[in-house]
């Protein structure tokens, strides 16, 4: 199956798991979303996640959802770069999240990382995602 937009696709499926109260959802492994994951666990919207082989024989990538007091702790999350309409953004132009309680995802010349990070190393890049 052709994926055209891979964050795209694993911000839908994290979005749909929350919508069910889902304690875990699966996703096919790519070294961006593996990327996106850690930021995101780093920063503490999801438990974690791991590294699987699925029923087909391919790499998956199972996302543990995390919950607090029954609620999702991502309350929202959102594509910004889209394949037909791509967005970057300067280190001194990152915009805020929530006034600095979400936080954006960026992918740098050194990797992918939030937007706290790569105002730290002075980066900018092309802006993914944004949660909060």
């Amino acid at each position: 199956m052709f994926i055209g937009d891979p964050v795209g696709d694993l911000i839908t499926r994290i979005r749909n798991a929350q919508m069910r109260s889902r304690p875990t959802t699966r996703s096919p492994s790519s070294r961006l979303r593996v990327a996106v994951l850690k930021t995101l666990q780093e920063e503490g919207f999801i438990r974690g996640y791991s590294l699987i082989v699925g029923e087909s024989g391919f790499p998956e990538i199972e996302i543990e959802i995390k919950y607090h007091e029954g609620r999702p702790v991502i309350r929202e999350i959102s594509r910004i770069s889209r394949p037909g309409r791509r967005v970057y953004a300067k280190a001194d132009a990152i915009p805020q999240v929530c006034g600095g309680l979400g936080i954006s995802i960026l992918s740098t010349s050194r990797g992918v990382m939030s937007d706290a990070d790569a105002v730290r190393r002075n980066v900018g890049g092309e802006l993914l995602c944004r949660v909060f």
